[in-house]
């Protein structure tokens, strides 16, 4: 560098550090508020403690917990059995008895073990223990989607050109209380029959334009190990289809259902994709970490498809927290959804303006991984619309005018 270019390289390192502390400013009132975010890695002390004592409730070993089976027959579905480790008033027990009368809960001891046992605004409890607000709603609708008016063979839902849904299940490690699909949920748990899945994949092979098939439920690992290896393998032998999806939220609820012998089926009928749902930072857990380790093992790749949930996820902070931490254990956020106008679920549906709010806090302050895409399902199965905030001003057949996501308003040609 000659002597004349020193004053010139020492403005341009000045402006660089000047525009540094800008960048750290922007991000210091998420740099305070995250310090006070709960995740599962910061919580893994409680989690452990509830987990013994939930143990000790239910008589069970280690080696039950770390059994999937175990954790189905052990769902707990009493409100005696869940004031035993966490907190409730007499009123607050009196409602999930009255709510239980109208819409079935179950919850995986795994899940209950992440439980805040002192604090009613837990994340965990809202998403899994019934309200009196399911029961108040008279907004919403049972079937907002029109799931039953697109199915057009037995077991499949049909919006879009060129995929479909295979519900292959009613069963849930956890009945989470925002499901879209609560009025698939009896009494009984059941799995679509085989010949209804024959149906459908008699359905698959009559439409050449079919290419991506998502198995899902109720959630689709709860499939038993033959049934998933078969069901896999009629797929691969179809020639048009060239991909598969599972919706999923065992990683969340019931990690231990990832096993090596789930993993090794997966890795036989590849591309195979897995979609979860992770809602908030608390459910990325050392357990949780571990069964999307497994499935990252065996070239499975993973996204996340949050809900936007009043009270659990409606807040940039979290949201963004969530979005890290899933991005450490190897899952991509793919979307967050706004919540459904699902018959008692209403309570937890936000404003559109929240979500936008929300996607404005990532966008730029963020990895572009950890960026989803903001989605409402149109009613009556019209499908996925996605909410973007506004960063397209105006546009002329010269131009475009544009903004940063700083709010910084620039111009750009728009010519051949």
């Amino acid at each position: 560098m000659t002597a004349g270019n020193k004053p010139a390289a020492e403005e341009r390192r000045q402006a660089a550090l000047a525009r540094a502390a800008q960048l750290r400013r922007r991000i210091a009132d998420y740099l305070e508020a995250e310090k006070q975010i709960p995740t599962g890695a910061r919580i893994g002390d409680r989690i452990r403690a509830q987990k013994r004592k939930i143990l000790q409730i239910l008589n069970g070993t280690e080696q039950d917990w770390n059994n999937w089976k175990w954790q189905m027959r052990n769902r707990i579905t009493r409100i005696e059995i869940l004031a035993q480790f966490i907190n409730l008033t007499q009123a607050e027990i009196d409602q999930v008895n009255e709510a239980g009368k109208h819409f079935r809960w179950a919850v995986s001891p795994y899940y209950a073990s992440l439980m805040d046992p002192d604090d009613p605004a837990c994340p965990i409890r809202k998403q899994a223990i019934p309200s009196i607000r399911e029961v108040e709603d008279t907004c919403g609708s049972l079937d907002p989607m029109a799931e039953h008016w697109t199915s057009p063979a037995p077991a499949i839902t049909r919006r879009y050109p060129d995929r479909l849904i295979i519900n292959v299940t009613n069963q849930c490690a956890m009945y989470c209380r925002h499901c879209q699909r609560r009025r698939n949920i009896g009494e009984t748990d059941r799995q679509t029959p085989r010949k209804d899945l024959e149906a459908a994949l008699d359905y698959i092979r009559k439409n050449p334009e079919i290419r991506d098939v998502l198995i899902t439920g109720g959630d689709a690992l709860l499939l038993d190990d033959n049934t998933l290896d078969w069901l896999l393998a009629e797929l691969d032998n179809i020639a048009h289809v060239e991909i598969k999806r599972i919706g999923t939220r065992t990683p969340v609820t019931m990690p231990q259902r990832i096993t090596d012998k789930l993993c090794a089926i997966l890795e036989k009928h590849h591309p195979v994709y897995v979609n979860t749902q992770f809602n908030s930072p608390v459910e990325v857990t050392h357990e949780a970490a571990l069964a999307c380790a497994r499935l990252a093992k065996a070239g499975v790749p993973l996204g996340n498809q949050s809900v936007l949930l009043a009270g659990v996820n409606d807040n940039p902070h979290v949201m963004k927290k969530l979005c890290q931490e899933l991005l450490k254990i190897r899952v991509r956020p793919y979307y967050i959804f706004h919540a459904k106008n699902v018959k008692g679920t209403t309570h937890f549906m936000t404003s559109i303006q929240k979500g936008i709010e929300i996607m404005e806090a990532l966008r730029g302050h963020t990895s572009g991984l950890a960026v989803p895409t903001y989605i409402l399902n149109a009613p009556h199965g019209q499908g996925k619309t996605p909410i973007l905030p506004d960063y397209l001003l105006w546009l002329t057949k010269e131009k475009a005018v544009l903004r940063t996501w700083e709010n910084v308003v620039f111009e750009y040609p728009n010519e051949k």
